[in-house]
């Protein structure tokens, strides 16, 4: 009798996932109630109350400059650039000697975003899918933010702080997504090649064009940020495509039991 080949279609020579990354914000966050334009009031009441005395309008110019400067840096280099280094570029700008390691323009950067930090919401099943996962596989963060205190405050502000072996924030490595540099990092820093590694996100371009392009296996998560037509309008290629994060949790089983 001949003996069964089993799904010739399965590659039985396919490596153990040994860990999991993931997106922070729009992944397993909301962002639910946040005003851009109230934390740009409260910078620039910050920086007038801490001795600049310049007018609304002219500060909020200069900094719109400075940020636009630095925002092709940071989206065509793909080098960070922390909001405090901006925040100087302007108040020099208008004719005052500042760092961006002033006290006193660090306190004003935390003061800006202490309205986004409070807006974050935990997404329904992202603490189950942290939990199905921690203690057996290496569980990873990777996140574009220009100061990464808030995603550090943010990831103790939700509670998931605990389940993730590394966390990398774009400000703290030096380069954004979809550089391939931080996405070697957080293999490097877990242990584990691309092959043995899954990434959920939300971003076509800073997430599954970046995770792709070294070889590990994707999930695209539909977001407020990003829907699905945003998805198909990049032309990126996601091995898995997940309409939210319960369907995502499910997904990551099977591509873990070797079934995706």
């Amino acid at each position: 009798m001949q003996k069964s080949v089993g799904n010739p279609w399965r590659s039985e020579a396919l490596p153990p996932i040994k860990a999991v990354m993931f997106d922070f914000i729009g992944t397993l966050v909301n962002v639910k109630g946040y005003s851009l334009e109230k934390s740009k009031m409260k910078l620039y009441r910050a920086i007038f109350d801490a001795g600049f005395k310049v007018t609304q309008e002219d500060f909020l110019e200069a900094y719109s400059r400075a940020h636009e400067k630095y925002r092709v840096v940071r989206y065509q280099k793909l080098v960070e650039v922390t909001n405090a280094i901006w925040i100087s570029e302007a108040l020099n700008s208008l004719g005052f000697k500042t760092s961006p390691e002033d006290a006193c323009i660090k306190t004003a950067v935390n003061i800006f975003f202490e309205d986004y930090l409070s807006s974050f919401r935990l997404r329904k099943c992202a603490k189950q899918t942290l939990e199905m996962l921690s203690g057996n596989y290496k569980l990873g963060l990777v996140s574009n933010f220009t100061y990464a205190p808030v995603i550090y405050a943010g990831l103790r502000r939700v509670g998931i702080s605990c389940f993730f072996d590394v966390i990398l924030v774009s400000d703290a490595v030096g380069w954004r997504k979809p550089h391939a540099k931080i996405f070697k990092e957080a293999l490097k820093r877990l242990g584990v090649v691309a092959e043995e590694t899954v990434y959920v996100g939300d971003s076509p371009e800073e997430d599954i064009k970046g995770a792709k392009q070294l070889g590990i296996k994707t999930i695209f998560v539909a977001s407020q940020f990003f829907p699905f037509e945003k998805l198909l309008e990049s032309g990126q290629k996601p091995d898995v495509i997940a309409k939210n994060m319960c369907e995502a949790r499910r997904k990551i089983r099977e591509i873990i039991s070797n079934k995706l």
